[in-house]
Parts: C-alpha cells; sequence; structure tokens
C-alpha cells in the first residue's frame, strides 16, 4: 500500500511539475516578490496542496472516475458542478496558449530570436502531432520530467554553495523590486493563488489517475506524498530564485538564466527541455481542451482542436510575462474555488471513503489471498457478490474495477518475483493465465 501510494505521489507530481516549474516565472513573481515571508508561502501552499491531491486522487478512485465531470457532479450542486467544470476548461485553453507565449520567449532569451519563431515552431509542431498518437508521445515526453528535476537540483545546489546573500537586504530589495503577480497583494494570497492554479492544471489528470487505482487508501496516502513532493520541489526552486534575485530579475524565464549563468552548456541543455515541457503542457491542454468540447461529437475533435491552436497562436503575442502576470491569477482563485469545494466535501465523504476503502481491501484478500482478511472487519465474512452489493458502485463496474486490480498486483509480483529461485512469480503468472483469478470474481 505505502509503495503504491508513493508512486502514485510521484505520478501526480509529475502532472503538476510542467512548464511552470521549468520557467521560474511563477515561483519567482508569486514566491520571491514577497521576500523573506514567501519562504512562508512554501509552507502554506504545501499544505494546501497535499490537502488538494488527497481529495482529488481519493475522490477519482471512489467513483472509478474516467474524466473529471463525473465527480463533480457527484460531489456538488449543479451550479457549483458548471463552475469548477467550466474553470477547467477556462484552465486548459488559458495555460495552453500561455505555453505558445512561453516557446516564443524561451527561443528568444537564449539564441535572441524573434518572439515569434518559438511560437510559430510550437505551431506547427502541434498540428502535426494532433494528428498522431498523443498517448504514446506523452509517454515519451513525460521522461523529460526528471531532466527537469535533475536541473533544479543542479541550480539549487550551485546556488547554495556558491552564492553567499545577506537575507535581509535580499528580502527588501526583492521587495521592492520584484513584480508580483496582479491580484495578490500578500504573501499567503500569493501562496494560496499559485496553488489554485496548479491545483485547477491539474484537477482533471488527478481524478484520472485516482480512477485508475481500486484500493482508496493507497491514493490518499499518494496525496500526501504529493503535498509532500510539491512543497520540496518548490522550496528548492524559490529558495534558489531569491538567491539569485538582483541577477536574474527582469527575465521571462529566470531558472533559464540561472543555468547559463553556472554553465552556458547547461543553459543550452535547459532550453530545450524547457521546450520539451512547455510542449507537453501545451499538448496536454489543448487535446485534453478538444476532447471535453467535441465529446457528444468526436468526429469534429481535430477542427477544434486546430482552431484551439491557432487562437492560441494568436493571443500568445500578448507576451508570457503579462499573461503569467495578469491571467495567472485569475485561474488561481478559481482554482481555489475547486479546493474549497472538493476538499469540503472530501470530509463530508469521510466515513463512506473509509468504508468504501475497507470494503474493497476485502474484496482484493477475498480474490488473491483470504489469509489476509482482517477477521474484526464487518466485511470478513462476505461473499464477493454481497461486496459487490454494498458498494456504492454497481455490479459490472465493482467486478471489473477488482479484475484490473487484481491482474495489476500479479503482474507486479512476477515483475518482483522474476529472479527468485523458487519461482513463485512464475507460478503465480501461470494461475492467472489459466483465468482462475478471473474466475473467482
Amino acid at each position: 500500500m505505502l509503495k503504491r501510494g508513493i508512486g502514485i505521489g510521484f505520478a501526480f507530481i509529475g502532472v503538476v511539475v510542467g512548464a511552470g516549474f521549468a520557467s521560474g516565472m511563477e515561483a519567482f513573481q508569486y514566491f520571491v516578490s514577497y521576500g523573506e515571508m514567501g519562504m512562508w508561502g512554501i509552507v502554506l501552499a504545501g499544505v494546501v496542496m497535499a490537502f488538494a491531491a488527497v481529495a482529488f486522487l481519493a475522490f477519482g478512485s471512489y467513483f472509478q472516475a474516467t474524466e473529471h465531470t463525473r465527480v463533480f457532479g457527484e460531489v456538488s450542486d449543479g451550479l457549483s458542478s458548471k463552475i469548477m467544470d467550466w474553470s477547467a476548461i477556462a484552465c486548459m485553453f488559458s495555460v495552453g496558449f500561455v505555453m505558445f507565449a512561453g516557446a516564443g520567449s524561451n527561443l528568444e532569451q537564449a539564441y535572441g530570436w524573434p518572439i515569434y519563431v518559438g511560437g510559430v515552431a510550437m505551431l506547427i509542431i502541434m498540428l502535426l502531432v494532433g494528428r498522431l498518437d498523443v498517448d504514446k508521445i506523452s509517454v515519451v515526453l513525460g521522461l523529460v520530467t526528471p531532466l527537469l528535476i535533475i536541473f533544479v537540483l543542479i541550480a539549487s545546489i550551485w546556488t547554495f554553495t556558491q552564492t553567499s546573500v545577506d537575507f535581509a537586504s535580499q528580502s527588501e530589495w526583492a521587495q521592492q523590486n520584484v513584480e508580483g503577480a496582479t491580484g495578490a497583494p500578500t504573501w499567503w494570497l500569493g501562496a494560496l493563488n499559485h496553488t489554485g492554479l496548479n491545483a485547477l492544471c491539474t484537477v482533471s489528470m488527478a481524478i484520472v489517475i485516482g480512477g485508475d487505482n481500486f484500493d482508496n487508501k493507497s491514493v490518499r496516502i499518494g496525496g500526501m506524498v504529493a503535498g509532500f513532493l510539491y512543497a520540496a520541489m518548490l522550496a528548492l526552486l524559490v529558495v534558489t530564485l531569491f538567491m539569485e534575485a538582483d541577477k536574474i530579475n527582469g527575465d521571462d524565464l529566470p531558472l533559464l538564466t540561472v543555468l547559463f549563468n553556472i554553465n552556458p552548456a547547461l543553459g543550452q541543455v535547459m532550453t530545450w527541455v524547457i521546450f520539451l515541457m512547455v510542449f507537453n503542457t501545451c499538448l496536454g491542454m489543448i487535446y485534453a481542451l478538444a476532447k471535453r468540447l467535441t465529446r457528444n461529437n468526436p468526429d469534429n475533435f481535430y477542427k477544434v482542436y486546430v482552431g484551439a491552436c491557432l487562437v492560441g497562436f494568436v493571443l500568445s503575442f500578448i507576451g508570457f510575462k503579462p499573461l503569467v502576470a495578469n491571467l495567472y491569477p485569475i485561474l488561481g482563485y478559481l482554482g481555489l474555488f475547486v479546493i474549497a469545494v472538493l476538499v469540503y466535501q472530501y470530509f463530508r465523504y469521510r466515513d463512506r471513503l473509509d468504508r468504501e476503502g475497507e470494503l474493497r481491501t476485502a474484496a482484493v484478500d477475498l480474490v488473491t489471498d483470504e489469509e489476509n482478511l482482517d477477521p474484526d472487519s464487518e466485511f470478513a465474512d462476505m461473499s464477493l457478490d454481497e461486496l459487490a452489493e454494498e458498494s456504492m458502485l454497481d455490479d459490472e463496474e465493482f467486478h471489473e474495477a477488482l479484475e484490473s486490480e487484481v491482474e495489476d498486483a500479479e503482474d507486479t509480483e512476477d515483475t518482483d518475483g522474476a529472479d527468485s529461485a523458487d519461482g513463485k512469480g512464475s507460478d503465480r503468472a501461470a494461475d492467472s493465465s489459466t483465468g482462475s483469478g478471473s474466475t473467482k470474481i
């Protein structure tokens, strides 16, 4: 359970740590601009993100959701559900066209190219990729995220060991010279707004990640792990940018400047890491937007996708920095509304979530190893059909989700035991191939 929870936490943080972390601009405006008080904002952001992650993932698992609208509709009234849905749609489009601007700023800062070059390159790639298997492309691009984390660590270690600053004077300088985000006049509002923005960008995928997991207990552990990882990554990035603030202020991509200052070769590599992260975020947002808008008319998907790309490209000429400063705060407050509704409902659903989690654990134990059944559980003496009847899922959905869970568990055990001399992993694989697990389910 703990191992799976950690894996879920990393999957969640892989969605959050996107182009926003890569550029460093959001962290610079939302935290560094408040000086030393911005450091307290990191703590607040980590706590709020942990609550949000637990709620998003838990509801996704509880309802076995494949998209966010099911969760929104189940846990809130019609008006709140529509506000959250349209907030998610607005975020998809807005962040999508901000990424076009980010691509232009990235190549302009690194090579001095006209800002439209990066935008045009992004547009061409987006239009071509829209015709391909996006799932496979996203898996490959997902490998870029660890590279980003490595570069953040390099920048942090170099800054902490090579830079010496007086925190009091640096704090005063940052408050006087670093432009903050519009609509967030205090450090705690900045932290909340930034967290709301990231949560809104993440909620749709987080619900799907949760929905892919039958074990409701593991996803809640994953949410807490995600909150810790988010705070840790944010702390490294913010403190690094704070210590280098006087050298990077005014640049659209401050983290890129830090890496160029360390070594031009690192800066060159980071330029293309950022470009790929920006592309990954842009693709994810525009693709999800087109899918959402055409769910009742899937034949129109590519037309809507192309239209969104073209509109986003045109709007990107407003500029990356002003877009981040003025558009993101609006999205941040919409994200806070989503967090407030889902976290509030999480505590209302707490008993139901706990009971359903215990029921599902009993079902998995009954199918895989009855010796693991908790004799004190109210579900210990129930048959599989009785458990399905007690579950909040309908019978067919329950059995399908349970079968998928058992198959995943067997695959994991087979992998872990592949090199074992006793051959237990092979025996389990053989049992699975005979259909014994499916017959029980």
